[in-house]
This record gives C-alpha cells, structure tokens and sequence, in this order.
C-alpha cells in the first residue's frame, strides 16, 4: 500500500489540506452567525449560495483549466477561498457573507475537480481502487477534523476564519511543488434530464429530494444544535457524527443492495430516516446524549442514500456511460442542494429548530411515496445485470471528477461531453436502452 500512496501523496495531502479548511469553513460560518443573531433565513441562504456557486464551478471548471492549466487554476481557487473566508471574517453583514459563499463553493469544486482529476490519471488499474478507497479516507478525516476543531477555540472571534484562510493556501503547495506531468483534461459534464429521466425515474427524483434533504441538514444542522441549547463541542459532534455514521453504514447497506432490489434498500433507509426526522419534530430532545444518539441514526440513513441511487441509475445504464450518469445525478443533487437550505431555513424562521427536520420530513415522505410507486409499475432489475455497489464519499464532497476516479477499468478515462455547437454530438439514449424489465 505504501508504494501505492507515495506517488500521490502531495495530492491526497493538497486534498485532506483542501476539505480540512473546508470542513472549519463550512461550520464556523453557521455558528458565527448564530452569535451575531442571523436570521435562519439568511443562514439557510449561505447553504444556498453555497450550492449555486458549486453548481457553477462544476460547469466552468473544465473550461477555466482548458485556458490556464491544472496547477494555475488549482492555485487561483485555493487563492479565492482563502480571501472569500477573510472578507467574511472582515464583514460579518449577510449581505456580504451569501454572495461570498457562493464564491467558495465554486472554488471548493474547481479545486476538487482537479486533485480527483490528477488522481484519477496517476491510478493504474490495479491500484484505482485502492486509490479511491484512500482518497475516501482521508476526505471523510479531514472534514471531521476541521469541524471538530472548532470545538478548540472562541467561535466569536477571528481565529478560526484566520486557520481556514492559511489552510487553504497551505492546500496549494503540495501540487504547485509536485514533479507529475499535468494529468488528462476535466471530465465536462452536461445536464440532460430527459436522459437520466429515460434512465431511471427514481434516481432522478431521489438524488433530488436527497440533495433537499442533506443540504438543509448541512448547511442549518449547527444552527440547530446551538438554538436547542448544545454547547460548542456538542454542536461540532452534532454535525460530523452524522458524516462517519453514514460512510460506516454504507458497508452493509451496499452488502444489502447488492444481493436484492435497489429500491428495496432506499426504500428502508428513507424510512429509518424518516422515523428520525418525526423524532426531532415530535420530540424536541433538548439533552446531549439523546441529540447525538438521533442524529447518529439520521446521518446514517441520510448519507447513505446517495451510493445507493448511483448504483441503482448505474444498473440500468448502457454500456460506458456510467461517468455520464453519475456526474449527471450529482448535478441534480446539487440542484436540490440549492433549494433545500433556503427551504428549511424559511420554515426554522417561522416554526423554530424544529422547522430544519420537518423539512427533510417533507422531502423523505415524497421519496418514499414516489419508490413504492415505481416499485408497483416496474420490476426490478435483473441480478446479473446489476453493477457492483460502491461506497462513495458525502455527495455535498463529490465533484463529477469523483465518478471517473471511481469507475471501474473499462470506464476509468473521463468522458468528455462535446459543446453544445459542436457537430456530431452523441444523441440520447433511445428510450428503449437498457434492460427491458427493470425500473427505468
């Protein structure tokens, strides 16, 4: 393994350097707000901004390393994050902090679309998946450590803005230095619902209700937890717990996915999800234990969910296009991405903490109501015909870059989608592809 590690070092330590600064970022920013008496509306709006500007930076990524290559644009995102969390730290107004973060969700995907990318063209097909499996690893480690830390210090001041913008910058160093010669361009997506819709209908709208779900979580979980009375250190266990209790679950849920019907495994998730979400509504726990108990549970339904819908949207796609579906649905969990903070934010203003969680009630009642649905129309896929389960990282952490370092080797180049002008584009799927039994 060591011999496997050493020749991407630099860009797995730019990548744990990357998510850290990301992880203190992303958490100081709600709990800051919170001190300074932000509306949840206008905390819900950062979740938002957030996922508007990782939307773009999905999208112009690519083009931008097209232009200036992988090692200058790497450094103008690093650049960017870092002054986006200073000018925050600087102006502590919401008008200033929503457009910001925008800023930093574009720079947070260009700069990941890189490093996976540089990983994904240093893999050989012996050593992908382990690769993967590390890069996993330390991405889930550095999140919780840069979330954890803030337990550490005063959350109303200036440190931790100040370590997040130096970490940031420190992200850039190991690639600026690395000797490896630029690796093969970005993987360009372009968004083709009717595609994916053809594809499979409960992909799409589960990958969408689960973006709704996770990122109202994510972005208002510490906003929660401070106004139902958690200390600091509690507020910061409140919102990583939920993170490692999803990446362990996926073992057995993928074990489970993979031996019966996909739908079958969604469905039982979004249930356990469910029953967690109505236990912070009806409940209203205010202690410790039992805060973290729950939302140890709900994290493990939540962020299992993703995994499962890729597998199942793979099962059913035509030979060598899983990197397009995947990078796809990712798409679409990013546009619910940007609904779902403002959502719950909206209801957390007018309703309290409890808002946050009738809001992914809300949105796991529907996924659960639209798969026993398509369960009742169409039969599930043919055993032998389904695709190996893959644990994945936090969906809210994946660029489509992700979905080629993970693809198996006979789809382990990036595809690039041609430009829209581009004659000899490669039309949509026929709506008869795929496997002619199964859930579409």
């Amino acid at each position: 393994m060591v011999r496997q590690i050493v020749p991407v070092f630099a860009l797995l330590l730019g990548s744990a350097l990357l998510l850290f600064a990301g992880g203190m970022h992303g958490l100081i920013l709600p709990v800051r707000g919170s001190i300074e008496g932000f509306s949840a509306s206008a905390l819900g709006l950062l979740g938002t901004g957030w996922a508007v500007g990782y939307v773009a930076g999905c999208l112009i990524a690519p083009r931008l390393v097209g232009m200036v290559g992988h090692i200058r644009t790497f450094g103008v995102m690093c650049a960017m994050a870092a002054a986006a969390v200073l000018l925050q730290a600087l102006i502590v107004e919401t008008w200033a902090w929503i457009p910001v973060r925008a800023v930093s969700g574009f720079c947070f995907a260009g700069a990941a679309m890189i490093v996976e990318s540089w990983l994904n063209d240093r893999a050989q097909p012996g050593t992908r998946g382990t690769i993967f499996g590390i890069y996993t690893m330390v991405n889930l480690v550095a999140v919780t450590a840069g979330q954890m830390a803030i337990s550490l210090g005063d959350a109303s001041g200036f440190l931790f803005f100040a370590v997040a913008a130096i970490v940031y910058c420190l992200a850039l160093v190991p690639t600026a230095l690395s000797t490896s010669a630029s690796p093969a361009p970005l993987t360009s997506v372009r968004l083709d619902l009717p595609a994916l819709w053809r594809n499979s209908p409960v992909a799409v709208v589960a990958v969408f209700l689960v973006g709704i779900s996770n990122a109202a979580f994510g972005t208002l979980a510490a906003v929660y937890a401070d106004r139902v009375g958690l200390a600091l250190t509690a507020i910061a266990l409140f919102v990583s717990i939920p993170v490692l209790a999803g990446a362990l679950a996926q073992i057995p849920i993928g074990l489970a996915s993979d031996r019966m019907d996909r739908r079958k495994v969604l469905l039982a998730t979004a249930v356990v999800a469910l029953a967690a979400d109505l236990a912070f509504v009806l409940l209203l726990p205010e202690g410790r234990l039992l805060n973290l108990l729950l939302v140890g549970a709900f994290g493990a339904a939540i962020f299992a969910m993703y995994p499962i819908i890729v597998a199942h949207a793979n099962d059913h796609a035509p030979p060598g296009t899983s990197i397009q579906v995947s990078g796809g649905l990712l798409m679409v969990f990013g546009l619910g991405s940007i609904l779902g903070p403002l959502v719950a934010g909206v209801a957390m203003t007018e309703l309290g903490p409890g808002g946050l969680f009738l809001t992914t009630v809300v949105a796991h009642v529907l996924m659960i109501v639209f798969t026993i649905w398509r369960m009742a129309v169409k039969a599930a896929v043919p055993e032998e015909q389904k695709t190996p389960f893959q644990i994945s990282v936090p969906a809210r952490a994946a660029t489509p870059e992700t979905a080629a370092l993970s693809a198996g080797e006979d789809e382990a180049e990036p595809l690039e989608v041609p430009d829209e002008d581009a004659p000899g584009d490669d039309p949509a799927p026929e709506e008869g592809a795929g496997p002619e039994s199964a859930d579409r």
